[in-house]
């Protein structure tokens, strides 16, 4: 048993929250993995890291929204085995690898729809750029990849004001191709002003 808050927020078990935890993180991390792979966002999100472990402590999984309904039964059933808030009666590992989902392939031959895969492209992209952010205000960059991180922002700030408003991402995000909704590009602009107000917090204390 550990008793250390560690890992990635996205994917942080809530036991580990609770700080009393075993092996049984790694089903919970690996079914916010599948959660993820076959809808494009993860399973519990906030626009900061204590109200994404406040809604991993919820654990309100949403299976209703897009693409959900025209995912398998079998394979939500799986997620939701995976992401059981009691480790006790969360499916093992050896189970996940048992489960018909993945025992009778029950996939469907039909391709993944292009708003799954905008939407996990537009998380990945957020994780890089938050990651870019910080190496930056920790003076870690080297001159190439400061002048590759300029080069986005210039891209997106298209009045050459200095800032990146709500519609400059939503114009820059649609050339990328990305198909996200209004709300969900609001969600990112939102996301993406908490981390700078955090960075600001940081830099302050």
């Amino acid at each position: 048993m550990y008793r250390d808050i560690v890992g990635s927020a996205y994917y942080v078990a809530p036991e580990v929250l609770r700080r009393n935890y075993g092996k049984e993180i790694d089903v919970w991390s690996a079914g916010v993995i599948l959660y993820i792979l076959l809808s494009g966002v993860p399973p519990f999100w906030a626009e900061t890291e204590k109200g994404i472990f406040d809604a991993i402590l919820q654990g309100e999984i949403d299976f209703e929204s897009q693409p959900w309904p025209s995912i398998s039964e079998s394979a939500k059933d799986l997620v939701r085995k995976m992401l059981a808030q009691d480790p006790k009666k969360r499916i093992s590992s050896a189970q996940v690898l048992q489960h018909p989902w993945l025992r009778e392939g029950e996939a469907s031959d039909k391709p993944i729809d292009s708003a799954v895969l905008s939407r996990m492209k537009q998380f990945r992209a957020m994780n890089k750029l938050k990651k870019m952010a910080l190496k930056v205000i920790a003076s870690n960059l080297n001159e190439e990849e400061i002048k590759g991180l300029k080069q986005m922002f210039m891209n997106m700030d298209t009045d050459n004001s200095g800032t990146i408003t709500y519609e400059e991402l939503k114009a820059g995000l649609a050339k990328l191709g990305s198909k996200l909704s209004e709300a969900e590009v609001k969600q990112l602009m939102d996301a993406l002003m908490w981390m700078a107000m955090d960075q600001l917090t940081t830099l302050s204390s």
